[in-house]
């Protein structure tokens, strides 16, 4: 298995969160502070990142690491490191 590199880890996880919340995403776009994300879709996004990159987002860590698209990808990739 290759690894991803983050530009792509990027890439997917905006795929993830658009398919959740219907919105383009930036990977700077503020996702929880803007509104875009509220607590339901939060555990979403915290499914699809587990089911697609193995990587479990700790529940009382899912508003840090859920801020952008950015710090998402960069968890998932000091994860997966």
């Amino acid at each position: 298995m290759s690894t991803l590199s983050i530009n792509e880890i990027e890439a997917k996880v905006a795929q993830l969160i658009e398919s959740i919340i219907m919105t383009s995403v930036e990977p700077d776009t503020l996702l929880i502070d803007s509104g875009l994300v509220d607590s339901l879709s939060a555990v979403d996004v915290a499914l699809a990142v587990e089911r697609e990159f193995g990587v479990k987002i700790p529940p009382s860590e899912i508003d840090v690491h859920l801020e952008s698209v950015h710090t998402l990808a960069q968890f998932i990739a000091s994860e997966k490191a």
